[in-house]
C-alpha cells in the first residue's frame, strides 16, 4: 500500500499538469511515475479496433477513446525537446509528431536506460513503449528494460542505435 500512494499521487499530479496545458506551454513539471501494472495488450490492435492496423491509426484511436496502458510501437519526428524531469526517476522528455500529425510526449527513464545525447528537433525516433492517454495526444513511457522483469521491455531508436 505504501508503494501505491506515491504512484497515485504522481498520476493525479501528471493528469492535472498535462491535462491543463499544451506541449507548447512553458510548464514542464514532472511526468508520471512508472506504473506497476502490465500493459493490456502487447503488439496487437486494441480490442474493437477496425482501423488499418498501423501504429498511427492505433494511437489515434487510443487517444480518441482515452485508452491507457497499451504497449505500442511506432515512430515520429522530434518537434520539441523538453527539460529532463528530475523528480523521482529521471526522464528525458521530448515531443514526437507522428506522420498522422498526432503528437506524443516521450518520457524515457534515464536512470534505467541511456539518454539520447545528440537529440535534435527534426530527428526521426522510433519507439516501443506503453501509451498513456492525455488531452494533447498521449505519453509513451516504459521505453527501457524492466530490471525486475515484471514488465515488457521497451526502447527508443535513433539513427540505428537502440536505447533500452
Amino acid at each position: 500500500m505504501k508503494k501505491i500512494f506515491p504512484f497515485l499521487a504522481a498520476l493525479l499530479v501528471a493528469y492535472y499538469i498535462y491535462g491543463q496545458h499544451s506541449y507548447d506551454d512553458e510548464v514542464v513539471d514532472s511526468t508520471h511515475a512508472e506504473p506497476h501494472v502490465p500493459p493490456k495488450t502487447i503488439g496487437a490492435p486494441l480490442p474493437g479496433f477496425d482501423d488499418d492496423g498501423s501504429s498511427d491509426a492505433l494511437l489515434k484511436r487510443a487517444h480518441d477513446e482515452r485508452r491507457t496502458s497499451y504497449q505500442v510501437e511506432g515512430s515520429g519526428t522530434v518537434r520539441r525537446i523538453l527539460p529532463d524531469d528530475k523528480e523521482g526517476s529521471r526522464h528525458q522528455r521530448f515531443v514526437l509528431q507522428l506522420d498522422s500529425g498526432q503528437t506524443l510526449m516521450i518520457a524515457h527513464n534515464i536512470d534505467l536506460a541511456p539518454r539520447i545525447d545528440d537529440l535534435e528537433i527534426g530527428d526521426r525516433v522510433a519507439f516501443f513503449g506503453e501509451y498513456e492517454w492525455n488531452s494533447r495526444g498521449g505519453v509513451i513511457h516504459w521505453t527501457h528494460h524492466d530490471p525486475q522483469g515484471r514488465h515488457v521491455g521497451g526502447w527508443l531508436e535513433k539513427d540505428g542505435r537502440r536505447y533500452e
